[in-house]
């Protein structure tokens, strides 16, 4: 803020709120204690009420026995989101679950559950006046879900898959029994549902069953059917008989084409071995002959005897020579033999090659055939594929209808939901908590108590100060007024006004103490904001304004003195230095606002000195000093001007409000002295007028207060 709008920048006294609230620690320790005692009161009036937990944790709970194709799943295999487990909870919430529960335990019986079954006289005249709705208008069942659902807390425990149910009553007993009958109500239908669904199942399979079964009869008599009509008769688990006996011919066909081979083989080699001169006794085929085997044991024995006779006879000895002749035909007979032998095997070469002929011709004629029958074999398998399709549907409605079937009996299907931890009675109440209620309370009223005093010094102006010349108020400088020049102690302004002059006569303030004490406390009581103070005796009277301002300064109140003395009595008391800038500066529009408030040197008051500028220059500005005095009003607490030996004409230049004090400083002046200024100053249109001798007890002995 600025002086040239007629107000000033000012910071908010942190100490001085702190300090207000200590002035009144009296008023804020009784308005703390009485809230304290107010709800110790009402907290020990409330009739307690209880509270008691129950914990449902919801898992997957399958019965092993119920699926024996399937691994039984226990709770860790099957996750409930979130969703689930918000549906759960209000599962138990819901409206019949609550009725279930009040039936089984009677609350209908209980007042508690019930209150406005018996309602008050209040409640029967705000009735009957149509201010409220008469509560016995609803059914007893919802009068008891609307009491039981205020008292209730079903809530999901954090990141997990536990609900809790809480209860509150005023009977711990029964905050302890709800929440576990709610519990097994819970289960109860629970398992209920799933019993209804696996008999609801069961009757949906039944008809199912049956016509699935019809289907697959006649799935399967299509097929076999087209079997008999196609002539594809199965021969094992991929193939059929034309498939089968295609491959069995192709076996034979390559059998009988290496037995021909090999027996080709087996004549060339006998056929060789005569071309080439070389033995045939060393072949296979001829030492495997049985005849053969017989000569060669006879030509054996031949060669035996032959060789032993030779020892003993000539060569021309008839025996040897019929030895001999035996010799020749046994050889004969092996080459006959050994030719009978090609001849078989040339004969069996023939037969093998017809034999090949033959299956080569059965071959390619059950090549046609396993063509056609693997086109109809298409129809075949769309045929099997849909038996084998009505089949697996089947069997997967009649393990289904086994498994809801053995489910449909008591106790077999457990619901999806355990109790972990059951309601306990309990034994402190839940509400109310006497001591915390107490320690909010006080400490609310100590906090609001607080915060209004510093309200109060906030709006009144008494937490504000001006910035002072050291301080981050920005400087904006008072513009200069031409105006007709006047006496450097005095300002301009109006006369006293219409209610001041009321009463020509003045009066005392203070009717038999004139001390500074008691004109501090007169003007404290009043609330006066601005002062001024006249000295009829000079610079003595000037000090007692010094020591009135400090006084009021240690009183923990803002005060600034403006120094209007003309013998600058009060800046040389308090200023730091006689040359600072004061009021003559600011009307001579020299200095900024700021740079013209100082601190005392003895005390926290503060002082606008006279300044070092030309008197004459500064008296041009002087309508300028009401505005001056409006703008210090926003920040202190008093504003205390202190005008010397000024008469009440010159006075009456700087008093223009309404709330303005004439403060009489007049330590040491005689009592006619006292009562000649007294009767200048009722003369001159000054009702009232504050007397300030500076010692307890002394003044003038007027013999009536209002006379001068």
């Amino acid at each position: 803020m600025s002086g040239a709008g007629g107000q000033q920048d000012v910071d908010i006294d942190l100490g001085g709120l702190f300090r207000a609230i200590w002035q009144r620690r009296t008023r804020v320790l009784l308005a703390t204690v009485g809230a304290a005692a107010l709800a110790f009161g009402a907290a020990k009036l409330v009739a307690p009420a209880y509270e008691s937990e129950t914990r449902v944790l919801i898992e997957s709970r399958e019965p092993e026995f119920s699926s024996p194709n399937q691994p039984s799943q226990t709770g860790s295999d099957r996750m409930f989101d979130e969703s689930g487990i918000a549906s759960q909870v209000q599962v138990l919430r819901s409206a019949d679950l609550i009725k279930q529960v009040a039936r089984n335990m009677k609350l209908h019986e209980l007042e508690e559950f019930d209150p406005s079954a018996q309602p008050s006289a209040a409640s029967d005249l705000l009735v009957m006046l149509g201010l409220k709705k008469n509560p016995l208008e609803l059914p007893p069942e919802e009068r008891i879900l609307k009491e039981f659902n205020t008292k209730l807390q079903v809530y999901q425990v954090e990141k997990s898959r536990v609900i809790a149910i809480a209860f509150t009553s005023k009977d711990p007993k029964l905050a302890a029994a709800i929440p576990d009958e709610m519990a097994k109500v819970y289960l109860s239908l629970q398992s209920g549902a799933k019993l209804d669904s696996n008999s609801e199942a069961s009757r949906w399979l039944e008809p199912e069953i049956a016509n699935l079964r019809e289907k697959v009869r006649e799935a399967e008599a299509k097929v076999a059917a087209y079997r008999a009509e196609s002539g594809l008769l199965p021969t094992g688990e991929t193939e059929n008989f034309a498939t089968r006996q295609l491959t069995d011919i192709s076996t034979e066909l390559a059998r009988v084409r290496a037995e021909r081979a090999n027996t080709a083989a087996r004549a060339e080699g006998v056929r060789a071995a005569f071309a080439d001169g070389r033995p045939v006794d060393t072949l296979t085929d001829i030492v495997g002959s049985p005849m053969i085997q017989r000569l060669k044991e006879n030509q054996a024995a031949l060669q035996a005897q032959l060789a032993d006779l030779s020892t003993a006879l000539l060569d021309g000895h008839p025996r040897l020579k019929g030895l001999k002749s035996q010799l020749e035909g046994i050889q004969a007979q092996i080459r006959a033999e050994t030719q009978k032998i090609l001849s078989s095997l040339d004969n069996e070469a023939k037969v093998g090659q017809l034999r090949e002929q033959q299956l080569l011709q059965q071959l390619n004629a059950l090549k046609a055939q396993s063509a056609q029958a693997g086109e109809e074999e298409v129809g075949l398998r769309a045929l099997e594929r849909e038996a084998a399709a009505q089949r697996q549907l089947l069997e997967t409605y009649l393990a289904r209808y086994r498994e809801a079937t053995s489910r449909t009996v008591a106790n077999a299907t457990p619901a999806d939901a355990r109790v972990i931890s059951n309601a306990v009675v309990p034994t402190v109440a839940s509400f109310p908590k006497v001591a915390p209620i107490t320690i909010v309370a006080a400490l609310a009223s100590f906090l609001i108590t607080c915060v209004v005093i510093m309200l109060g010094e906030l709006f009144s102006g008494r937490a504000l100060r001006p910035v002072s010349d050291s301080g981050r108020m920005p400087e904006t400088a008072v513009p200069a007024a031409a105006v007709d020049e006047a006496p450097a102690s005095i300002a301009t302004a109006e006369g006293p006004t219409e209610e001041a002059r009321v009463e020509q006569e003045p009066s005392i303030a203070a009717e038999h103490d004139f001390s500074i004490e008691s004109v501090a406390e007169h003007l404290l009581g009043n609330g006066i904001r601005v002062a001024v103070a006249v000295s009829p005796g000079g610079d003595e009277g000037s000090t007692a304004t010094v020591m009135l301002a400090r006084l009021l300064a240690e009183e923990e109140h803002k005060v600034v003195l403006i120094d209007l003395s003309g013998s600058a009595c009060p800046t040389r008391l308090m200023a730091q230095s006689l040359h600072l800038a004061g009021i003559t500066n600011l009307l001579s529009g020299e200095v900024a606002f700021t740079q013209t408030i100082h601190a005392d040197r003895f005390s926290e008051a503060h002082i606008i000195p006279q300044g070092d500028a030309d008197p004459h220059a500064a008296m041009r500005g002087i309508e300028r000093l009401q505005m001056i005095i409006d703008a210090l009003t926003n920040a202190y607490d008093l504003v205390l001007v202190e005008c010397g030996a000024a008469d009440p004409a010159a006075v009456a230049k700087v008093a223009r409000g309404e709330e303005v004090e004439i403060i009489v400083s007049a330590p040491s002046v005689s009592e006619a002295k006292i009562i000649e200024e007294l009767t200048s100053f009722g003369e001159a249109g000054y009702r009232d007028i504050v007397l300030m001798t500076g010692s307890g007890d002394g003044g003038p002995e007027l013999p009536d207060r209002r006379a001068a």
